[in-house]
């Protein structure tokens, strides 16, 4: 049974909360968004843990279909179509490895993740991760204008992480995006354990990226 833990309750203890935490803040923060300048789409997609190679899964064509179908409910061409893909922006939710006190050497050096931080922006050497330099500046404007809490995370590039979902989708459809999730500890056990006050940045997060608006200018990038 989930249960709250700590000096203050300020931790939550459950199974599943990888992915389970992702998916729900997703639905969460799509829910809340009040963005009417153009489409947004949460993509609750199977199999991660697997690899995600099913009809089902992020590295599937479900997602690629999906989207072209919406695109030619709107009389796109493959032109308009493309152009749509060129303006839009991935966000990717999977959690993070927090620092654990006992074992400090399995996080980068220099960078340490900690709960209680808020979203983690989730970047890998070996591509792992879709945060790029320009995502990740991206997202740091649209969580200062709304005011987020958030950190980053640098996986060891000497120590090998998993995929994520991003990083598949991009496989087919190739948005520009970025990687983001929770802090926790014990990841895939049956006990694994984040700060309750991090999910709340979390949907906080996704909802004000849902409410952005990311235009291509002539200028460069712009963030509303």
């Amino acid at each position: 049974m989930p249960y709250a833990f700590g000096l203050k309750n300020e931790f939550l203890a459950s199974p599943r909360i990888d992915n389970l935490s992702s998916v729900y803040s997703s639905l969460e923060g799509l829910l809340q968004a009040e963005n009417n300048s153009g489409i947004c789409v949460a993509a609750m997609l199977d199999n991660e843990e697997v690899g995600s190679l099913t009809a089902q899964g992020a590295d599937g064509d479900f997602l690629e279909n999906v989207l072209r179908r919406i695109a030619y409910a709107l009389r796109f061409d493959d032109n308009e179509y493309y152009k749509a893909l060129a303006s839009s922006f991935l966000l990717s939710a999977d959690n993070a490895h927090a620092l654990h006190p006992n074992h400090p050497e399995k996080s980068d050096p220099t960078n340490k993740t900690l709960m209680g931080g808020g979203v983690v922006i989730k970047t890998h050497a070996n591509k792992a991760y879709v945060t790029d330099g320009l995502s990740a500046a991206i997202l740091k404007t649209v969580f200062d204008n709304a005011n987020v809490k958030y950190q980053a995370f640098f996986n060891r590039s000497d120590a090998r992480s998993g995929s994520t979902l991003g990083a598949a989708s991009q496989r087919h459809i190739g948005i520009r995006g970025a990687d983001i999730g929770i802090a926790q500890l014990a990841m895939h056990s049956a006990c694994e354990c984040f700060a309750s006050a991090d999910y709340t940045e979390m949907v906080n997060g996704i909802t004000a990226f849902f409410n952005s608006t990311i235009e291509n200018t002539q200028n460069g990038i712009s963030v509303k």
